[in-house]
C-alpha cells in the first residue's frame, strides 16, 4: 500500500482526462503548495476520489468516499486575486482506496491506496467492442447534431474517454471508472451511449427544437 493525499471531488475524474480546479479552502493551497514544492524531487500527484456523502467544501466536506479513485498528475498553477489558485492537472492511473491515514498529520485528507493495472479482459472481445462504441459514438453526435468528436484510436483511453462525449452522472462515471478491466469498461460505456442515444432519439421522434421555449402545465 501507498499513501497519497486526497482531493474529493462530486464527479469522478477518469485517466487522462483533464481536470482544471479553481482552489480557495487553505487546507487544499497546503496540498498544492506542496505539490509545487515536490516538483523535481517527487511526482506531484494526488488522488481524486469521488463524495458519496457531503460535500466538497465547508467544515464537515466529505463523510463517506467511493472506493476506486483515479491518480491526478500537477501540470499547470497560476495565483488569482482573492487568495485563490487555478490549477490543471492530468488523471493519470486508477487506485483503490483503502482507508483514511488518521496519523498523517496533513490539513487535508491523507488516504491509504492501492493502486490498480489496466486489464483488457478478453482481447478478442475487446476490439469488437471499441468499433461498435466508435460507430454508436458517431451516431450520437449526428443525432443530436453535434460536431464529429475526436475518437481515441487506443481502445482502453477510449473506455475512459466517453464521458468527454455524452454526458454522464456520477454514478455512471464512478462506474466506468471502478470496471475491473478495459472489456467490461466498453462493454458498459455502449449500453450508457446507447441508453443516452435512445433518448435523444425520442426528442427527435417528438419534434423537440432545443431553441424553442418548453413550457410545462
Amino acid at each position: 500500500m501507498a499513501t497519497l493525499p486526497l482531493f474529493p471531488l462530486g464527479t469522478a475524474l477518469m485517466p487522462g482526462s483533464l481536470l482544471p480546479l479553481q482552489v480557495f479552502e487553505e487546507r487544499y493551497f497546503d496540498l498544492f503548495h506542496e505539490l509545487i514544492e515536490w516538483q523535481g524531487e517527487r511526482d506531484p500527484v494526488f488522488g481524486v476520489v469521488a463524495i458519496k456523502e457531503g460535500y466538497e467544501v465547508g467544515s464537515e466536506g466529505a463523510r463517506a468516499l467511493h472506493s476506486v479513485g483515479c491518480v491526478a498528475r500537477l501540470q499547470r498553477v497560476a495565483v488569482l486575486p482573492g487568495d485563490r489558485l487555478l490549477t490543471v492537472s492530468e488523471g493519470t492511473s486508477r487506485f483503490m482506496l483503502n482507508g483514511l491515514d488518521e496519523a498523517a498529520g496533513t490539513p487535508y485528507l491523507t488516504g491509504t491506496v492501492t493502486h490498480l493495472g489496466e486489464p483488457e479482459g478478453d482481447p478478442g472481445q475487446v476490439g469488437r467492442l471499441a468499433d461498435l462504441l466508435r460507430s454508436a459514438v458517431a451516431t450520437y453526435a449526428a443525432t443530436v447534431g453535434g460536431e464529429d468528436p475526436e475518437v481515441p484510436d487506443d481502445d482502453r483511453q477510449l473506455a475512459y474517454w466517453l464521458p468527454q462525449a455524452v454526458t454522464l452522472d456520477l454514478h455512471d462515471r464512478q462506474s466506468l471508472l471502478a470496471s475491473p478491466d478495459t472489456e467490461a469498461r466498453l462493454r458498459l460505456g455502449l449500453g450508457l451511449l446507447r441508453r443516452e442515444l435512445t433518448l435523444a432519439s425520442s426528442f427527435n421522434v417528438v419534434g423537440y427544437e432545443a431553441d424553442k421555449p418548453m413550457w410545462l402545465n
